[in-house]
């Protein structure tokens, strides 16, 4: 063991002199990514950026992380994108032509461009890359790790030959501090930044920035070659109480007061309670000044803005002002979050009944043991109803109601004006169709949402409005219990509900009710019933059925108007037909016992006329339509819940035949009907009149030589176990008044009015919401109609598209929904601001002409891009209204007054000024070459900033 341990004790250590170090590696990984973006080479040859280019065009930036040691670093790449960039690289460019950023150092096309990086502002750029520290990596601060940095990117731009400008971000991000080099063929430009909190009194004028900028450049030429200057300052308009913000929110008192028409009361509110512009900038420019021209030092300055040659202006917009619309729907957006439901919400009433309150439960037991009978009252859903509606107003006390009684019946009268008709109306039945629906563009088909006039858009409104101003969610409970409790009262006496689109199964129901008792009363003057042939219903209207040849005159005089269903029983509203005493009162019919004899002896019943020409196959009667019960109404709901039973039988034989069963109720009825109205009938007589395709007629020659038409049921009808020849084998002979009932219009008034009474508000909302999203597009049309805004208009298409597709899910998406919600408040918010800017400008008080239409143009500008030039700086139409708003402003009672003798300048002092020189001189020697310099200066209340770049000769120096 030691013998062979021995070895590995002697194995010295080896040190690898030549492995890179850290610092090296970082330098070599800056140089890949120069290689891989091709930022390697010459980059000069391009043409001058035109005029506003970098404002109009596109940037782009791509990033790549790097490493120096473990300290992480993010390098990006900012270029402007041209359409000349691929055309660029096939010419050659002149040997010793300048790198593009020192070119781009003396263009003025592009001077204060109001939307660019800082680094495009100061120095005028089209290209550049930074290096930067990582997201969670602390900012450089020493020195000499800037050294190392600036040193680092010196040796990366001289060994890959790029010639972009590279930088390098030092101290904390937020000064926005950068050091940076470019390096062309015996040139380099050394990007250098000074910041300060205050500015230095000597330089705080344009004569000490000029000493500063010569000192730097350093140039013994005599005389100097000229200095370009470019002025810009700023001046920021805060003060805008002297224009009142039009905007005034709705009263909501006077809407909900007094009478309500509809007409106010009906619209979404909408604009901003504050201004939505907060502040207005106003550039003033000098772009093309030499020194000796101008004076600006500390004693004079001939920098008036009113003389500035170039004037523009940018709007600082108040961020997320409060809006009416936006706020009422987000509140609305919200109730579809929450979970409880109406009972949680108003408190459960009392459970005791009326009456047993004090009640000892002694008294209960004896009740059970007493042998006298209890009254049992007679159990009815309208009963158990008008029961608890009692117990829900009697428990409830009028000052916990969170609408009061005027608010509610207000708010009852919009959703069913009807109801003013109803008490001054004699008739009491018919009612004038009150609710019209216009349609805007068919827009509720495209949101499934209904017309903008129907009820559950009223309702819509009404629960908004109530939700966000009158007690949030309990209000909204308690008005959809009052309503739920109106459907019931309306059902209950026959009131049809005049544009309700959600639920119109239950006008189906009350239309079947009224005529049901209408034609009860009809039968009500009698001592008895008669109960013989009844008058056809043809979609609800009543018409005479025609007599059979067997009845008298005065036997159809008492038929005439009645309905099958005016024989359901008026004790009970579950009756069905067919009991046992009516089975004995009639005789038996076709297809029951007594046989031949005894069908031909049948009387026809519910015959309605004769089908043509046609006559019955085996005894050549004339064939009559039968009067048939009319097919059940199916709404959109139904009709899916069918499908989805219809689906879960699958595709089996067992399957299939149930399905065909349970869709066969209304041929088994017309079968029955057809019976009773054709005794002596066969299925081919049916068949011929309910579906004549199968039955098939052919010309034959039969023994005596004569053709003769001869016909029979098809294919289809012969398959064994066809459900057609099943239903009619068990068919009875009965007419359609004494059927069971194919629509029980009680039962489904009562699924309907169940299913109202469960939905939480949070459901009610939820099948609201198409209703307010559409009510609130509307809302925005009508606006924008009157301001005319093209970013507007194509917002508000955007939105009703993605709205569209949104709701047109089962189940929509709530993040989906929000964010149309988010595109509809920036739209209101979009005419907001120009409604602010049009009131400030005097645009809509009826003046006309060419200043009136610069104005709308200057002021649509405003809203669509960052700054706008005014026409005519000082002296324009938009450029004197802006000097007036200065005015007032200094001489608005809440300025502070000047010391007597000094007037109040028209303008306050600039919240801003920058000032930029440029000039082009040898450096560092006289015989070098004649370089690009450049000093960009800011100087603001608490910061001054000089950005300079320097450009040097490396060849003669």
């Amino acid at each position: 063991m030691a013998a062979d341990s021995d070895p590995e004790s002697e194995v010295f250590e080896i040190t690898d002199f030549t492995t890179a170090s850290e610092w090296e590696r970082f330098v070599s990984r800056v140089e890949e990514v120069l290689n891989d973006w091709k930022l390697i080479g010459s980059s000069a040859g391009k043409s001058s950026p035109e005029k506003g280019e970098y404002t109009s065009g596109i940037w782009e930036e791509k990033s790549k992380d790097i490493n120096f040691a473990d300290f992480k670093f993010s390098i990006t790449h900012h270029y402007l994108k041209q359409e000349s960039d691929e055309g660029d690289g096939k010419e050659e460019p002149e040997e010793d032509a300048f790198p593009l950023a020192m070119q781009d150092l003396l263009c003025m096309n592009n001077d204060f461009p109001p939307r660019a990086h800082c680094l495009v502002r100061w120095y005028g750029m089209r290209e550049f890359l930074v290096i930067s520290p990582g997201a969670n990596c602390e900012a450089i601060i020493s020195e000499s790790k800037c050294n190392l940095l600036l040193s680092s990117i010196s040796i990366s731009l001289a060994n890959s030959g790029c010639q972009v400008p590279m930088f390098v971000q030092i101290q904390q991000k937020w000064r926005r501090m950068y050091a940076g080099e470019c390096q062309g063929p015996g040139v380099r430009t050394d990007f250098e930044m000074v910041h300060l909190r205050k500015v230095p009194s000597q330089y705080n004028h344009l004569s000490g920035l000029l000493d500063i900028f010569k000192s730097k450049i350093g140039c013994s030429l005599t005389p100097l070659p000229p200095i370009n200057i470019a002025i810009r300052f700023t001046y920021v308009l805060q003060d805008w109480q002297q224009y009142s913000w039009p905007q005034q929110p709705p009263d909501f008192d006077a809407l909900l007061g007094g009478e309500v028409g509809g007409v106010e009361f009906g619209k979404l509110p909408f604009g901003a309670c504050e201004d939505p512009i907060s502040e207005l900038h106003l550039a003033t420019t000098w772009p093309h000044l030499t020194e000796g021209i101008v004076v600006d030092n500390d004693v004079y300055s001939d920098l008036d803005p009113l003389q500035a040659p170039h004037w523009s202006v940018r709007v600082r917009k108040a961020e997320n002002p409060q809006c009416l619309l936006g706020d009422f729907l987000t509140e609305f957006f919200k109730l579809c979050c929450r979970k409880e439901s109406t009972e949680e919400i108003l408190g459960r009433g009392l459970a005791e009944e009326e009456g047993k309150e004090n009640s000892d439960i002694s008294a209960a037991l004896s009740k059970l043991t007493e042998p006298a009978a209890v009254p049992i009252p007679k159990l009815s859903v309208s009963n158990m109803v008008h029961s608890a509606r009692k117990r829900i107003r009697r428990h409830r006390r009028i000052d916990e109601s969170p609408l009061s009684n005027e608010m509610l019946n207000s708010i009852l009268l919009y959703l069913f004006p009807d109801a003013a008709v109803e008490k001054s109306s004699e008739n009491k039945n018919d009612y004038p169709l009150l609710l019209p629906f216009p349609c805007v563009q068919n827009l509720f088909s495209h949101l499934k949402s209904a017309p903008s006039d129907s009820l559950s858009y009223r309702l819509a409104l009404c629960v908004c409005l109530v939700n966000f101003y009158h007690g949030g969610v309990r209000a909204v409970a308690h008005l959809w219990q009052e309503f739920v409790l109106e459907m019931r009262y309306r059902w209950e006496n026959n009131y049809l509900i005049y544009g309700w689109v959600r639920h119109r199964m239950l006008n189906c129901c009350i239309e079947r009710k009224r005529a049901r008792d209408e034609a009860r009363k009809t039968t009500d003057g009698g001592k008895e019933r008669e109960r013989k042939v009844s008058g056809g219903c043809q979609n609800g209207r009543f018409g005479p059925e025609s007599v059979p040849p067997a009845t008298t005159a005065s036997d159809s005089a008492r038929e005439v108007g009645k309905s099958w269903e005016s024989w359901s029983d008026s004790e009970d509203e579950f009756f069905e037909c067919l009991s046992d005493q009516e089975e004995m009162e009639f005789p038996p019919t076709a297809g029951e016992k007594g046989g031949a004899k005894d069908v031909s002896k049948a009387k026809p019943e519910g015959r309605l006329h004769p089908h043509g020409n046609m006559t019955l196959i085996n005894s050549g009667e004339p064939l009559y339509i039968p009067v048939t019960q009319e097919p059940a109404p199916m709404t959109e709901d139904l009709l899916e819940e069918q499908s989805e039973v219809l689906a879960k039988l699958g595709t089996s034989a067992e399957g299939a035949h149930l399905r065909a069963r349970m869709q066969s109720a209304c041929l088994l009825s017309d079968m029955e009907s057809f019976k009773a109205a054709n005794p002596g009938c066969v299925l081919e007589d049916f068949v011929r009149w309910y579906s004549p395709r199968d039955y098939v007629e052919e010309e034959v020659v039969d023994d005596k030589g004569n053709t003769v038409v001869k016909g029979e049921l098809s294919a289809r009808m012969k398959i064994p176990g066809n459900m057609w020849v099943e239903a009619w084998e068990t068919a009875r002979a009965t007419p359609a008044r004494r059927q069971r009932r194919l629509f029980d219009d009680t039962k489904e008034a009562e699924k309907v009015l169940h299913y109202l009474a469960v939905q939480k508000p949070a459901d009610l909302t939820s099948h609201l919401l198409p209703c307010i999203l559409h009510a609130a597009i509307l809302k925005l049309k009508e606006e924008e109609s009157v301001e005319d805004i093209p970013s507007v208009k194509k917002a508000i298409q955007q939105a009703t598209s993605h709205a569209s597709k949104v709701l047109h899910h089962p189940s929509p998406d709530y993040k989906k929904l929000e964010d149309v919600l988010n595109q509809l408040i920036a739209v209101e918010t979009v005419i907001a601001r120009a409604r602010s800017l049009k009131a400030k400008f005097g645009i809509g008080k009826g003046e006309k002409g060419e200043d009136a239409e610069e104005l709308e143009k200057f002021v649509s500008s405003l809203l669509e891009e960052p700054e706008v030039a005014v026409t005519g700086a000082g002296r324009g139409p938009a450029g004197s209204i802006i000097h007036r708003l200065f005015v007032t402003r200094a001489e608005h009672p809440l300025t502070p007054p000047c010391p007597e003798g000094i007037n109040v300048p028209d303008f306050p002092p600039p919240a801003g000024r920058e000032i930029l020189l440029r000039t082009c001189v040898p450096r560092p020697a006289p015989y070098s070459k004649a370089l690009p310099q450049r000093l960009f200066c800011v100087l603001m209340r608490d910061e001054f900033r000089l950005a300079g770049a320097f450009s040097s000769d490396t060849s003669f120096f």
